[in-house]
């Protein structure tokens, strides 16, 4: 694993100087690219003032219109998460996450996405990502500034992939993107509606269970592509 795998995903930033803030944080820590959801106000005068010198990473940082269009391309989501939300993702403290991180081929492509200030992460947007991050804070003071947090994860980053790496076995097979996960599981909800498995009314817990178990599973590319091979043949003998 190498820095340039790893994009900072920011959702909904409400305040310019976080994003600069958070520029200089990754820069500081070797990181540079930087993915930027829906900000209230980018670009903007005090993003610049507090990047303090990180201007090509604001520079270079990445606008979309929607998490899944942040996340094109990943295969391991990660998640930040200040209280659990009773989704029961797999959770990881700072060191664990790193850990985690430097574990992956160097052509992983990694994502690590930190919500609103106020609200954080909405559980939709949790479900989108395969573990959870926690930083373990003051119980009684523990609101967390956004640039802090993410100095914290790519702090933690950088001392584990500075570290002299071990002789580990690789997995042969890439992981599955973002997107091909995505489409697979669009799939398999019209399968599922289509033989009545998901009932019209209240799907919406099935489906976050299905999520959390097959994200579990860091799927491979050629894992998801049989899965849906599967799903297709499903649907044929539905039509006969």
């Amino acid at each position: 694993m190498n820095f340039s795998s790893v994009r900072i995903v920011l959702v909904a930033t409400s305040h310019p100087g976080n994003i600069g803030a958070t520029a200089r944080a990754m820069k500081t820590m070797g990181l540079n690219r930087l993915y930027l959801v829906t900000p209230d106000f980018f670009p903007d005068l005090m993003a610049c003032e507090m990047a303090a010198g990180a201007d090509d990473v604001l520079n270079g940082a990445i606008v979309t219109q929607s998490l899944d269009e942040a996340l094109q391309g990943s295969q391991l989501v990660i998640a930040t998460s200040a209280r659990p939300r009773g989704l029961s993702l797999p959770g990881l403290s700072p060191p664990s996450c790193a850990e985690l991180i430097v574990g992956q081929p160097d052509d992983t492509e990694v994502a690590i996405v930190f919500g609103r200030e106020r609200s954080g992460l909405t559980n939709e947007e949790l479900l989108r990502c395969h573990y959870h991050v926690n930083i373990p804070s003051n119980p009684d003071y523990s609101s967390l500034n956004l640039a802090q947090a993410v100095q914290i994860i790519a702090y933690e980053l950088r001392m584990a992939l500075l570290q002299p790496k071990a002789q580990v076995t690789h997995r042969e097979e890439e992981l599955a993107t973002h997107d091909e996960i995505e489409h697979f599981y669009t799939h398999l909800t019209e399968v599922l509606t289509t033989i009545n498995f998901l009932k019209s009314h209240n799907p919406q817990r099935v489906q976050q269970r299905i999520r959390r178990l097959f994200n579990r599973a860091g799927m491979e590319r050629m894992e998801v592509a049989i899965l849906r091979g599967i799903l297709s043949s499903v649907q044929k003998a539905i039509d006969k």
